[in-house]
């Protein structure tokens, strides 16, 4: 856990900069002086650049009491930048203070390597569902559309887990032929089938001991449901061509981006899987009704595809509202295209709503749209 201290003079929004660090699970701190810093352990340090004489000082201060981070702060500034020395030891943030996007660009440098956002009430009544569950050894039924962030809250159930220092392995159930599946995920023996010129453990027993994650899972053809099924209810395995039992002990987390009530009714899916499968089912939603998200989200993609930049863009409002009142149709990953295309027809500097291309041949109610083809080519003229 991230330990922020943050010496409380001159920065504007204290309480709302404190309650947004703490959803991201940061332990903070709120200091009168210096002097406080002597009986923490902490990892950042937060100052106002306003009361900082020299960056001499504040260096000095860090290195003395083995703080990792300083962010200078300048949140009443009608101007976004970001400057980056000592290696990132030391980097200042200036935004105004009513700037969504630079308050979550700040945020993001006090927390980094946040792979669950929450910056909506709906992700973050979710996280705290899945670190509740987490802490026990139950079976986890994932179900959401396509790109809301299944194997993100399955890897977050694993790492809040005891088995968190164990395997995390993940296999898609749609990915790999049918005739193949059985093979990859209970193993198999040498010479039995062909092809089969060494033994293999198998996913099941490469996750021994830490958390499986099958993705997709309504994709399995029923004839191999009934086997899983039995891996489940028994906790052994058989490798194919195999005569004995191998026991295991592993964390179940299955994903799903269909209506597996619809599926058991049509006979897709058997029933009995579902009902081992389903003792604590979750739910994710579509980005568009969680609005909140968007702009935390964009802001670690960019951070991550700018990462070797010497220059972190800034959104500009009418960029941020445009990507706000969009309906994404393909979740997280069409906003993920829509910022690598922003960040290529920008050039990496800032970004502005017209660099904001988004397709909207997936939800429009009429042909009377520009494709997203002749809008990038527009871009070129």
């Amino acid at each position: 856990m991230t330990h922020i201290s943050i010496l409380e003079q001159e920065i504007k929004g204290l309480n709302n900069i404190k309650k947004k660090l703490e959803e991201r699970e940061a332990l903070v701190s709120v200091i009168k002086d210096f002097e406080d810093l002597k009986h923490l352990q902490t990892s950042t340090l937060v100052v106002s650049e306003k009361i900082v004489q020299s960056d001499n000082e504040i260096i000095s201060i860090a290195r003395n009491l083995k703080i990792k981070r300083v962010i200078l702060i300048n949140n009443q500034s009608k101007d976004f930048s970001i400057k980056k020395e000592l290696g990132d030891a030391l980097v200042k943030i200036t935004y105004a203070a009513n700037d969504i996007y630079g308050l979550e660009v700040f945020l993001s440098f006090c927390v980094e390597d946040q792979k669950f956002l929450t910056g909506s009430k709906e992700s973050l009544s979710l996280k705290n569902l899945a670190k509740k569950v987490a802490s026990t050894d139950v079976t986890v039924f994932i179900n959401g559309p396509t790109g809301t962030g299944k194997e993100v809250v399955a890897n977050y159930i694993h790492d809040n887990s005891s088995r968190a220092e164990k395997p995390f392995v993940a296999v898609n159930c749609a990915a790999i032929p049918e005739n193949m599946l059985e093979a990859i995920l209970f193993g198999h023996e040498k010479g039995s089938f062909t092809g089969a010129s060494n033994a293999n453990k198998g996913i099941f027993r490469a996750a021994d001991t830490g958390t499986l994650l099958l993705d997709e899972i309504s994709e399995m053809p029923l004839s191999l449901q009934a086997k899983l099924l039995r891996v489940l209810q028994e906790r052994k395995v058989t490798p194919v061509g195999g005569t004995r039992d191998i026991e295991i002990n592993v964390r179940i987390v299955a994903t799903t981006n269909r209506d597996m009530i619809e599926e058991v009714k049509n006979n897709k899916f058997r029933q009995d899987l579902y009902y081992r499968l389903n003792v604590f089912p979750i739910r994710t939603v579509d980005l568009s009704k969680r609005e909140e998200d968007i702009i935390p989200i964009t802001v670690a993609m960019i951070k991550k595809h700018c990462e070797n930049k010497k220059d972190f863009p800034y959104l500009h409002q009418a960029a941020q509202e445009a990507l706000i009142n969009h309906f994404w149709s393909g979740n997280v990953r069409e906003l993920e295209n829509v910022i690598l295309r922003a960040l290529v027809l920008s050039n990496s500097e800032d970004i502005n709503h017209h660099h904001i291309l988004v397709d909207d041949s997936t939800n429009i109610k009429n042909k009377n749209y520009q494709k997203l083809e002749d809008k990038i080519v527009a871009m070129g003229n």
